[in-house]
C-alpha cells in the first residue's frame, strides 16, 4: 500500500494507472475506520484494479459548536485496516493541502441540502460536497462508493456528480450494522454504556415504521408518530427529526408513496446519531 499526502503526487500516480488501462475505485472517509468502511473497501476491491482510500477530517463540514477538534484521528490504526483490505493508495492530505491560503470556491447543492440534517447543521453539506468535489478531481475515479447510512449525503453527492458532469459512477452500498441493529458510525464510540444500549431503539423503530407501511399505513403523520413514540418510550434520546421523504430527492412527502425513505436523527447526550430505512409503497 502506498501512502500519499500531496495532491500532485496522487494525480501523477492515477494518470499513469489510467494510461495503463487500470480502473480506479474510490472510498472517501474521515478516518476512524470501522466495518462499515471495510464493506465499502471490499466492494471497491472486487470491482476495480486500483483502490483509493482517502482519510481527511474536513473542517468545512463541521459547525462552530461541533466536534472537529475531538473527532477521532487514528492514522496508524486506519493504515492497518487499509492494508488488510488491500488498499492500493491511502490519500492523507493535510488541511493546508486541501484548502491552501486564500481558498474561495465552494459547491452548494441547493434545496435537497436544506432539509433533514441540513436544517440543524447549516453549511454542513456545502462542506461535504465541496471536499468530495475536490477529491473527485484529484483522484479521478471511475467509481465512487458511499454508504446508505449517510443517505442525504449520498443523495446530494449523486446529484452533484450529475449536475456538474463528473465522469464517475456513484454506487450506494448497504448500511452495516452492529448485532443489535445500530448503524456503524465513528461517533458511536462517544456513547456512554447506557446510551449505547438505548441507541438500538433507532433501528427497531425504523423497522416498525417500515412494517406499518408494508401493512398498508401510508400516513406520514401516523408513521412519524409511531416512531417518535417508541424512541421516547424506550430511551432518553432527544429527537432532532423523524421524516418520511422521497428516497431520491430527500424531500418531505405528504403521503407515503413510491420509494420512500424514513429517516431520523436523535441526540444521546452530546452525540447525534442518524439512521434511515427504505420502504416501497
Amino acid at each position: 500500500m502506498r501512502v500519499i499526502r500531496s495532491v500532485r503526487s496522487i494525480q501523477q500516480f492515477i494518470k499513469k494507472a489510467k494510461l495503463a488501462g487500470k480502473t480506479v475505485g474510490f472510498v472517501p472517509t474521515m478516518g476512524a475506520l470501522h466495518d462499515g468502511h471495510r464493506s465499502l473497501l471490499r466492494r471497491c476491491r472486487r470491482e476495480n484494479d486500483i483502490v483509493v482510500l482517502s482519510v481527511f477530517v474536513n473542517p468545512g463540514q463541521f459547525g462552530p459548536k461541533e466536534d472537529f477538534a475531538k473527532y477521532p484521528r487514528r492514522e496508524q490504526t486506519d493504515k492497518k485496516l487499509a492494508k488488510k483490505e488491500k488498499v492500493d493508495i491511502m490519500f492523507l492530505p493535510s488541511v493546508k493541502e486541501m484548502y491552501p491560503g486564500g481558498y474561495l470556491t465552494y459547491i452548494d447543492v441547493e434545496k435537497m441540502t436544506r432539509v433533514l440534517c441540513g436544517k440543524s447543521r447549516p453549511g454542513h453539506f456545502k462542506g461535504v460536497t465541496t471536499v468530495v468535489g475536490k477529491l473527485l478531481n484529484i483522484v479521478m475515479p471511475d467509481t465512487l462508493y458511499l454508504g446508505q447510512k449517510d443517505a442525504q449525503q449520498a443523495a446530494a453527492l449523486t446529484r452533484m456528480t450529475r449536475d456538474l458532469n463528473f465522469p464517475v459512477i456513484v454506487k450506494i452500498c448497504p448500511t452495516v450494522r452492529e448485532a443489535d441493529g445500530l448503524a456503524m458510525s465513528s461517533r458511536n464510540q462517544y456513547l456512554t454504556e447506557r446510551a449505547r444500549g438505548e441507541a438500538a431503539v433507532l433501528y427497531r423503530s425504523l423497522k416498525e415504521g417500515r412494517q406499518s407501511v408494508i401493512a398498508g399505513n401510508h400516513s406520514v403523520t401516523a408513521i412519524i408518530c409511531k416512531i417518535r413514540s417508541r424512541i421516547t418510550r424506550e430511551s432518553s434520546g432527544r429527537i432532532d427529526y423523524v421524516e418520511c421523504v422521497d428516497a431520491g430527492t430527500v424531500m418531505p412527502l405528504k403521503k407515503i408513496q413510491g420509494k420512500t425513505m424514513i429517516a431520523l436523527a436523535v441526540w444521546f447526550g452530546k452525540t447525534r446519531l442518524i439512521d434511515n430505512i427504505i420502504v416501497h409503497a
